[in-house]
This record gives structure tokens, C-alpha cells and sequence, in this order.
């Protein structure tokens, strides 16, 4: 008799370890606050701003998330610095068991644009299934599904649009997940695209992991590749690096100064091009980000 089988990551989160391993945590893009705070009635309030080093735009928004726990029910009304309001109601495990229902809307009234979008996620021993449809987009219905069975993991995805009758968008992957490691493959935008992550954890303070893509209409042409390692100093902070292919090296690191108040910074140096003087340039870039959450 086998045993049960987990529930497998979603689509979008085939490879999360690889890509949060070199993606998360580089805030050197611009400088950025997080504020979070809880009240006993489990509602959660958010507060977040962004300064782009580039732009040197500043964007922020407030979030207040609403949660009944008896019920399966969250709502989350969001106001942005671009004056867009994003509303979100979710229902989870009432309909069905394993089932996440919810409605996402956004809102922008100075430029008369709007979206509304339902989604469907179904949770169940081995298959992880997640449907959309936008109704004011198209309207398009997207689908994707992972299907797992003793680590091993296969995942479809594609796009339907309603008026045209046709099918705008595929993707495919496949993956291995193990304990202390994982591999997936990606066949992305029609198969245009293809891509494959590595994870591993080599101790309990170490780990590494890579990514190539290839892009079949991309100009450059060739094989992007992206390696790097997280270590952790202590219990509370570890430093990452990350090297890619066309020479730009990337450093981050992330400390716990308390109990809910967690710093990072980031630095980006392009080794091609070490003779530039504007370390916030559009050549090397610095920055710095800040969370509390209480």
C-alpha cells in the first residue's frame, strides 16, 4: 500500500527554492520600508514605499488584510501611491475541501482602467491545480496544473482566450524534488523559452543553486546562466552571492536586529565595467531595505 502522496508546489512555484535563492534578498535596486503590524482581531495592516535608484521615483502602498479563520474568509483592500485600489476576497475550504476561491479587482479612476480577475486553487494528495479568468481582459481563462508523485513532479499551464476561440499562451515543466536538493525544467512562452534551476542544500548553513535560460527570439543569443550561495554567519544573518554570465556580480546581506525588525543591503558591480565611478549609477548599484513586522 503506497503512502500518501504531499501536495505538490503550485506552478508558479516549481524552482522557488532556486529562484528565492537568486532573486530574494538583493534589494539593491532602490531603498524600501516594510512596515506590518497585527491586531488581536486578525486584521493586519501593511504599509510599504519604494525608492527607485534609476528613476528616483518614489512608490508606496497601504494594505489592510482581514481574516476570519472560523469562517475561511480574507479580505485585503490595498490603496497605492499610483492611486490604484486593489480589493481581494477570499474563501478557503467551504465549498470543498482543498478549495481556494477568490476575487481580485483593481481600480485606477484617473485613467478609467479597471480589471477584475477570479481564481480557483484546488489542493488534493498529489495534484495542485489552479484556474483564472479575467473578465475584462480578453476575457481569457488560464489554467495550470503540477502533478506529483514520489518527489518527482510534471506541471502543464495554458491560456484560452474566449472571443478569439484560440489558445494564446502554453508552458510545460518538469522537476525533482529531494529533501536537500531540486531540479526543474521549464518550457516557457510557447516553448520559445526554455530553462532549467538547481537547488541544493549542502549543510544546514549553506546553500547553492543555478539558472539557465534560453531564449529562442531573444537578440543576444546563447545560454543566461545565474549561480549563487546563501551562508548563514548565525542564527541571525547570512550573506548570498550571485555571479551571471555576462559578468555582474551581486552581494547581499541580511540581519535580524530584533525580534521583528529584519535590515538588508545589496550591491551590484558590473566586472566589465569596474572603471565606473557612479556606484549607484546605472553600472553598479547599491541599496537598502528595511522590515518590521510586529
Amino acid at each position: 500500500m503506497s503512502l500518501p502522496q504531499p501536495v505538490p508546489p503550485s506552478w508558479k512555484d516549481l524552482g522557488k527554492s532556486s529562484t528565492d535563492l537568486l532573486q530574494k534578498d538583493y534589494p539593491f535596486a532602490g531603498t524600501s520600508l516594510e512596515v506590518k503590524t497585527r491586531t488581536p482581531s486578525d486584521v493586519t495592516f501593511r504599509v510599504a514605499g519604494n525608492r527607485d535608484n534609476k528613476s528616483e521615483a518614489i512608490f508606496g502602498d497601504l494594505e489592510a488584510k482581514y481574516t476570519n479563520r472560523k469562517y475561511g474568509l480574507t479580505f485585503t483592500q490595498a490603496w497605492s501611491t499610483s492611486n490604484v485600489l486593489r480589493s481581494v476576497l477570499e474563501l478557503e475550504n467551504q465549498i470543498a475541501k482543498g478549495l481556494k476561491v477568490d476575487l481580485t479587482t483593481a481600480l485606477q479612476a484617473e485613467k478609467n482602467t479597471k480589471s477584475a480577475l477570479i481564481n480557483a486553487t484546488y489542493k488534493q494528495s498529489g495534484i495542485h491545480s489552479r484556474a483564472a479568468l479575467d473578465l475584462l481582459k480578453g476575457p481569457t481563462f488560464t489554467a495550470d496544473s503540477v502533478f506529483g508523485r514520489d518527489g518527482f513532479l510534471v506541471g502543464v499551464e495554458a491560456a484560452y482566450n474566449v472571443t478569439d476561440g484560440n489558445i494564446s499562451r502554453y508552458a510545460v515543466a518538469a522537476g525533482y524534488n529531494a529533501p536537500d536538493y531540486a531540479i526543474t525544467l521549464h518550457g516557457l512562452n510557447n516553448l520559445n523559452s526554455f530553462s532549467a534551476s538547481y537547488y541544493h542544500r549542502v549543510s544546514a548553513d549553506v546553500e547553492a543553486g543555478a539558472k539557465a535560460v534560453y531564449d529562442f527570439k531573444a537578440t543576444h543569443g546563447g545560454v543566461g546562466i545565474e549561480v549563487g550561495a546563501k551562508t548563514y554567519l548565525d542564527p541571525s544573518a547570512f550573506v548570498k552571492a550571485k555571479i551571471n554570465n555576462l559578468g555582474v556580480i551581486a552581494l547581499g546581506y541580511t540581519q535580524t536586529l530584533r525580534p521583528g525588525v529584519k535590515a538588508s543591503f545589496g550591491l551590484a558591480l558590473d566586472t566589465q565595467k569596474l572603471n565606473d565611478n557612479q556606484p549607484a549609477g546605472p553600472t553598479h548599484k547599491v541599496g537598502l531595505s528595511l522590515v518590521f513586522d510586529s
